[in-house]
């Protein structure tokens, strides 16, 4: 019986390699795929799916989130649909978010006394409850959850800067294997039929040339949610004015709280702190008296307002529309009513705008249903490269082995790729530790089988 192994490499295939620089980007492009298909299948996936978030939820929730258009009717007072969700639901309302088209129902979000976090949905026509749900609790949150790991704990989240470094890494060595180099199969056509192993190596690398643009894009803006460099990127740029860009004015009394944890934000204002309000004593203004003020500023339809908790709470008015120059967010003293900081997209850094309009086309937002079909198709195109690369290994492999591609003979031009590795996991801490890891096990397993192999 012949032993598995992870090192062994076939030998008609190392003599097959055309140069020491082949083998060293062929086996690490082996690495690469081993570490990052199965997350890119994943994501991918979940992906293509939270891309028609609004169309798929509205299609399952049709009941609760929208509403018959009632022509010349007055839609019914804030405070009025809040008064009723608390009828229906009884507790504490903490948001009002405001329909995003004259055909969506009013969400209000509340601290219900036995079921938790709601989402209590009205008709804003009427005046009357609809139904609730569990705040966040739509089939494309859950998808989301998925999407970007948090589902299974803050740990996963850091393996989101990992998979993405090595994506990286995958396209930039896929390319390198690609290049035509006197063939013409397998650089835009594909070869045989699906029982040969060139149909599959065909199929991958035609794919992986077509979508590797699309990979690169969507690991670069998925890093901003990575647990340590999205994390130390955002302090680097905002961190230094209370969490805001510089030149926003926060020249007001601070708390100590993150808009993060208040109301659903941006991930430049993720650090950002909530101001307070400075009226303590004196009469509070409305729900209704709010809302006509952001209506009056100028917020984008849908935008949700946060209702203050605290004496020194403020009304939070905050919107995320599919248009990334419309992104705003504005508190209220709750007292005086009086903008205490408006913040738009107009005040990010130059470094904020474009990680915020990168964030915004990878979520397919930015262009419409062209940027949604476009990255459907390049999702679908990662699903196939993901599988046309699995069955080429599982063809190619040799009995016994993991069939990783031969060590290069000249031993510097592989240390000379590792180097220029090592200045990605600079950049990327976490993608270097994965790397050191990968080195470490590379260099010491065959070390390992030949100890054993050779123990009396």
């Amino acid at each position: 019986m012949s032993d598995f192994t992870i090192g062994r490499a076939d030998a008609a295939v190392a003599a097959r390699s055309p140069s020491d620089l082949y083998r060293a980007v062929w086996r690490w492009h082996f690495y690469a795929g081993l570490l990052v298909l199965p997350f890119l299948i994943t994501l991918a996936v979940t992906g293509a799916l939270y891309l028609f978030r609004d169309e798929i939820d509205g299609l399952v929730y049709a009941d609760l989130k929208h509403v018959e258009i009632q022509e010349n009717t007055a839609v019914a007072a804030p405070s009025a649909m809040v008064t009723a969700a608390l009828a229906a639901y009884p507790g504490t309302a903490v948001k009002y978010t405001d329909p995003p088209s004259p055909e969506d129902s009013v969400e209000i979000t509340v601290n219900s006394q036995t079921a938790g976090r709601l989402a209590v949905y009205v008709n804003p026509y009427d005046g009357k409850v609809l139904g609730a749900l569990p705040d966040r609790g739509t089939i494309m949150w859950t998808i989301r959850t998925l999407h970007s790991l948090k589902y299974f704990g803050s740990f996963a989240r850091s393996l989101i800067e990992i998979a993405a470094g090595w994506s990286v890494l995958l396209v930039a060595t896929g390319i390198y294997l690609w290049w035509p180099r006197a063939q013409t199969g397998g650089v835009l056509s594909v070869r045989g039929t699906p029982k040969r192993r060139v149909f599959w190596r065909d199929t991958h690398a035609v794919s992986g040339i077509f979508v590797g643009f699309f990979i690169v894009f969507l690991a670069v803006t998925g890093m901003p949610w990575s647990g340590v460099w999205g994390e130390k990127v955002n302090e680097w740029a905002n961190g230094s004015n209370f969490g805001y860009p510089a030149g926003v004015r926060t020249s007001v009394p601070m708390s100590g709280e993150h808009l993060d944890h208040v109301a659903k934000t941006t991930w430049s204002l993720e650090q950002a702190q909530v101001p307070q309000s400075t009226g303590e004593g004196t009469t509070a203004i409305s729900l209704d008296q709010a809302v006509t003020i952001f209506d009056r500023l100028g917020l984008h339809d849908g935008y949700a307002v946060n209702i203050p908790m605290q004496p020194k709470g403020v009304y939070t008015g905050s919107v995320y529309p599919d248009d990334v120059s419309q992104q705003r967010v504005v508190h209220l003293d709750q007292y005086s009513g009086e903008p205490l900081i408006d913040m738009s997209y107009a005040d990010y850094g130059p470094l904020g705008k474009a990680l915020e309009w990168g964030i915004n086309v990878h979520m397919g937002q930015e262009f419409g249903l062209v940027n949604q079909l476009v990255l459907l198709v390049a999702c679908m195109a990662i699903v196939l490269l993901a599988v046309s690369a699995a069955i080429m290994w599982w063809k190619r492999r040799p009995k016994g082995s993991l069939g990783v591609p031969p060590m290069p003979s000249d031993k510097r031009v592989f240390r000379g790729l590792i180097a220029m590795l090592a200045i990605g996991g600079i950049l990327f801490p976490l993608v270097g530790l994965s790397l050191v890891v990968m080195l470490v096990l590379d260099w010491s397993y065959p070390h390992f089988r030949r100890a054993i192999r050779f123990a009396p």
